[in-house]
């Protein structure tokens, strides 16, 4: 059973442990012929070793997650509500599709120069945007949620003279757990995603900045290692969300 185990545990890492192996025979193979525009993922564990050692890599890390945690807050929070009262009120919902439709494609990135003229470069702009495209995504997939709910329960709900606040606890948010935490999980990579990409184009601070810094000082290694450590948060920021449902839809008894 031990075996076993460890082999299934084994398992799923073969393939990238593969794919590392035939990047770095590429990347040496490629220094060997005088390209310097590339680095062996050894190189880049050094570079992140160093990284880590001088505290920039926690300093970054920081900053990025903090930003994109406080956007992600503010638009689900946003999002959330909004997709309960447009998804239990078709009037609501015909009222504000319109406006819905004709602010969601606005790519979240074409922002910047607006965010910019308004707050500047830190971290209300990147908030901002992170926030922005945070609430679409939730919005709507709450909307969805709320709107496949089973007829009876609302009608259940309606029968006890539950208020609307009771109704949306006691009734609405239970049958939406599922569906809520996969808009959760999405709206946890986009924060992520446009947090970096910000952090990039515009704002000189995070893990987007630093990799974006290491690029423009011809420093593959460490440019490789923010790269490869951007890829290993977010998988972890997954992770979390998915232990998060699983004890969540225990404690109230869905199954996730």
């Amino acid at each position: 059973m031990t075996e076993r185990r460890l082999m299934r545990w084994l398992r799923p890492w073969v393939f990238p442990a593969l794919l590392v192996g035939a990047f770095e025979w590429y990347a040496r193979r490629a220094a060997a012929l005088g390209s310097d525009a590339i680095a062996p993922p050894s190189a880049a564990s050094k570079a992140f070793v160093g990284a880590a050692m001088d505290g920039s890599l926690w300093q970054a890390t920081g900053f990025t997650l903090g930003t994109a945690a406080l956007g992600l807050l503010l638009g689900a929070v946003l999002g959330i509500a909004l997709g309960l009262l447009l998804g239990l009120s078709r009037r609501a919902a015909q009222l504000g599709s319109m406006s819905i439709e004709v602010l969601r494609p606005v790519p979240s990135v074409a922002l910047i120069p607006l965010a910019m003229l308004g707050f500047g470069f830190g971290v209300r702009m990147e908030l901002a945007i992170v926030a922005f495209a945070t609430f679409w995504p939730l919005l709507v997939l709450v909307q969805s949620a709320v709107q496949q709910i089973e007829p009876r329960l609302l009608e259940v709900s309606r029968v006890l003279g539950l208020s609307a606040r009771e109704r949306a606890f006691k009734i609405v948010l239970p049958a939406i757990v599922p569906r809520l935490f996969v808009a959760l999980r999405l709206g946890v990579a986009v924060a992520l995603v446009v947090a970096v990409t910000v952090e990039i184009a515009a704002n000189p601070n995070g893990m987007g900045y630093a990799m974006m810094i290491a690029q423009q000082s011809f420093d593959p290694a460490l440019m490789l290692a923010w790269l490869g450590w951007i890829g290993v948060v977010g998988f972890a920021v997954n992770a979390g969300m998915v232990q998060l449902q699983r004890v969540v839809s225990r404690r109230m008894g869905v199954m996730p």
